[in-house]
């Protein structure tokens, strides 16, 4: 779903720019914001989540902004940001790179230095939130894209940008699972875009060929998990590798391709089974969306993972107003220990 924040929100117009600020540092990362005209300030923000990636559309009024290496180690969510800026001009610099962008795409790296500035009046940005994990392209070339105006009014540019802008408008209309689906979409229509503007895609270094390839494995496993067929056998016929080859390719990370798989079922029944509009739906039947055909390996993994049944985890989820649950401290730990559970890196995918 999509989260609209916007300062009209905020009773005293004194307030709105403190509200930006305080905003931008706790939900994004920790900057210094600054403007000329506080009591006149506006802004509004608002939000997508698409699992692999998120969209947010910023609409503000002028501002400048400065993330110091203090800020970045006071917090760091280690992203790639693209921004497409919609209306205005925005001068942006970092690592030695400085660009006035309008119309445009730009990339900058949360983890470094960087200062901003609107060059006119209000600016308007649609920004995706890009984990440097998740990117398939080597750090070192992509880092020479920074802080570089990226046109967006031809070929791939212009595809993704009609694309974001779409999913900014639609996407608030789209089921959980559908927007899942559209964040892998989105990631790989700004891997191939960012891939053009380095030259030839295969130029790169073989061990950037392997993390492209891993993270397409990541999306095709998150899209078909509903498939009681999805397994390693199945995602190496798929990609035309071997079944050795693809074990070689999870060697290095942190859960075998099986494990992955039960992880990734456990946590959107986990999510399913909390929410009251699906409240009606049997537990196998939620348990079936997500690709366990039996119930008792449904329930003995869902034990083993969180510490309690699906069922026990259904009503107390439902019975339990959020707002109770803040108060009493037994029910904090409990959705703590939910939080925290651990899975096995075995490579035996329950049925």
């Amino acid at each position: 779903m999509g989260l609209l924040f916007a300062s009209d929100a905020v009773g005293a117009r004194e307030d709105r720019f403190d509200w930006f600020c305080e905003t931008v540092s706790s939900d994004v990362m920790p900057v210094t914001l600054s403007t000329g005209h506080p009591a006149d300030f506006q802004a509004s923000i608002t939000h997508l989540d698409l699992g692999v990636v998120a969209l947010s559309a910023v609409a503000c009024s002028p501002v400048l902004s400065r993330r110091t290496l203090t800020h970045v180690r006071r917090g760091d969510p280690e992203h790639l940001q693209l921004a497409l800026i919609t209306q205005g001009a925005f001068r942006i610099s970092q690592r030695g790179n400085e660009s006035v962008v309008a119309g445009g795409l730009v990339l900058t790296d949360t983890s470094r230095p960087s200062e901003g500035a609107c060059t006119g009046g209000q600016v308007e940005t649609v920004v995706m939130q890009i984990p440097r994990r998740a990117l398939a392209l080597g750090s070192d070339r992509v880092d020479r894209l920074l802080a570089q105006g990226l046109a967006a009014d031809a070929g791939s540019g212009a595809i993704l940008a009609d694309f974001l802008k779409t999913l900014l408008r639609r996407g608030p209309h789209c089921r959980p699972e559908e927007l899942r689906g559209m964040g892998s979409v989105t990631l790989d229509l700004a891997t191939a875009f960012l891939a053009q503007q380095l030259g030839d895609p295969g130029e790169a270094p073989a061990e950037a060929r392997a993390q492209e390839t891993l993270q397409r494995i990541y999306r095709f496993i998150e899209n078909n998990l509903g498939d009681p067929g999805l397994n390693p056998q199945m995602i190496a016929d798929r990609h035309n590798m071997s079944l050795r080859r693809l074990y070689a390719l999870f060697g290095d990370q942190p859960l075998t391709i099986a494990a992955r798989i039960r992880r990734s079922r456990l946590e959107r029944a986990h999510a399913d089974l909390a929410c009251g509009e699906l409240s009606g739906q049997p537990v196998q039947a939620i348990a079936a969306r997500w690709g366990f055909s039996s119930a008792t390996g449904f329930s003995r993994a869902f034990r083993e993972a969180y510490g309690i049944t699906p069922t026990e985890h259904r009503a107390f989820s439902l019975v339990t107003p959020r707002h109770a649950k803040h108060r009493n401290p037994a029910r904090r730990a409990h959705h703590r220990a939910l939080r925290g559970s651990t899975f096995s890196a075995g490579d035996t995918a329950p049925a």
